[in-house]
């Protein structure tokens, strides 16, 4: 009998332990919600950001993207005009990026190209540095999407909560 009960337990303790390196990987404590409040860096622009579980990069709103060429690569000139999740006033930034690469996307719409950049995002009290899809999200309710890529840096997400950190990174540290 004792036999029975020992097997279960054996394999109880033995699916843990291999599930232990997977939980070791996780940023230790990290937990977010569905939606946070971010910063897009280095102007400290804040924002209203959603985990997308189902994306595999993130997405930033942009708008008027003027592609161009500077020093014999080719780069991006965008917009990102936003409501300041803090004043609820509109803030209107211009960017230049070098495209790092481009990405194909399908929708109902049918498929578009996007520019992929890299940009900068405070999520918490960490700056990340990130690469970046950009699309008119004007209609969006969020004008930026955290895929799985940047997820696996900041953590679990607790699909039941909103708003648990601020955004609390500095200028100096969006430099580095």
């Amino acid at each position: 009998m004792t036999s029975l009960i020992a097997k279960p337990c054996t394999l109880i303790a033995l699916a843990l332990l291999c599930a232990m390196p997977a939980l070791a990987t996780t940023p230790a404590n990290n937990v977010v919600g569905w939606v946070e409040d971010g910063l897009i860096q280095p102007d400290g622009i804040p924002v209203k950001v959603k985990m997308d579980t189902g994306a595999l990069t993130s997405s930033l709103h942009a708008e008027g993207i003027e592609r161009f060429e500077k020093n014999g690569d080719k780069w991006v000139r965008f917009t990102v005009e936003v409501k300041n999740s803090k004043t609820g006033k509109r803030v209107s930034q211009v960017f230049e990026r070098q495209i790092e690469r481009n990405v194909k996307v399908r929708g109902a719409g049918g498929e578009e190209r996007r520019p992929v950049v890299d940009m900068q995002i405070c999520i918490g009290n960490k700056t990340y540095t990130e690469p970046f899809t950009l699309s008119d999200r004007g209609l969006m309710n969020y004008p930026v999407l955290i895929g799985r890529r940047t997820l696996a840096q900041l953590g679990l997400v607790d699909v039941s909560r909103t708003f648990t950190t601020k955004p609390t990174c500095s200028k100096e540290t969006a430099a580095r």
